[in-house]
């Protein structure tokens, strides 16, 4: 690649420490260890507040316009969530209502999340892999999934999580190497998905 390639996690937790956010920091260390990125998280814990209330996406604060421009133009999305109710948290979802729905178009996502217990393994294949279908973009094939056994406090104590973890890696990074990072700045499209029209969220 000519250039590192540009990582954006975003975070569902709106907790402070949290185990989703840890999860998320050892996936961009593994990521990092083979192939040069430059990561940024966004965590809804920090920005959640700023548009809990907001409908349409011209009357984002400056932070959060700022926050979904760098999603849309992410080389690679790693999203993760804690599971709330079997799904993803409220305002995880109601952040992706803002991106534009040709934004993420082809765009490689590794798709991760935590839960309390094993029962809602199947979130990341149930929940995660059809929103970013609406989006047409690449589910990476190896999503990882972390139970609050797999942690001691807030460190990953679990050897069988750290090799999902490796293995999600190792599975994306050819992917990753044979993509173009420049390619979504380049798209012709690109300024209309930035600034698209003002849209009311569905009913």
């Amino acid at each position: 690649m000519s250039r590192k390639l540009k990582v954006v996690a975003v975070s569902g937790s709106l907790q402070r420490p949290s185990r989703t956010l840890v999860l998320v920091d050892q996936l961009l260390a593994g990521l990092a260890d083979e192939i040069a990125i430059e990561s940024r998280v966004i965590s809804l814990g920090d920005i959640g507040p700023q548009f809990a209330g907001v409908l349409y996406r011209n009357q984002l604060p400056a932070a959060v316009e700022e926050s979904i421009a760098a999603i849309e133009s992410a080389d690679l999305l790693l999203v993760a969530s804690p599971v709330y109710r079997g799904s993803y948290t409220g305002l995880f979802k109601h952040l992706f209502d803002f991106v534009h729905h040709e934004a993420l178009t082809d765009k490689p996502v590794l798709l991760a999340a935590t839960g309390g217990s094993d029962r809602h393994a199947l979130v990341i294949d149930h929940q995660l892999r059809p929103l970013f279908s609406f989006f047409q973009a690449l589910t990476l094939p190896i999503g990882v999934y972390a139970v609050e056994k797999d942690f001691e406090g807030y460190e990953i104590a679990s050897p069988a999580l750290r090799e999902r973890i490796a293995l999600a890696v190792a599975r994306a990074v050819p992917q990753l190497r044979d993509a173009s990072p420049a390619a979504t700045s380049t798209t012709p499209t690109a300024p209309a998905i930035r600034k698209p029209a003002p849209v009311a969220l569905a009913a």
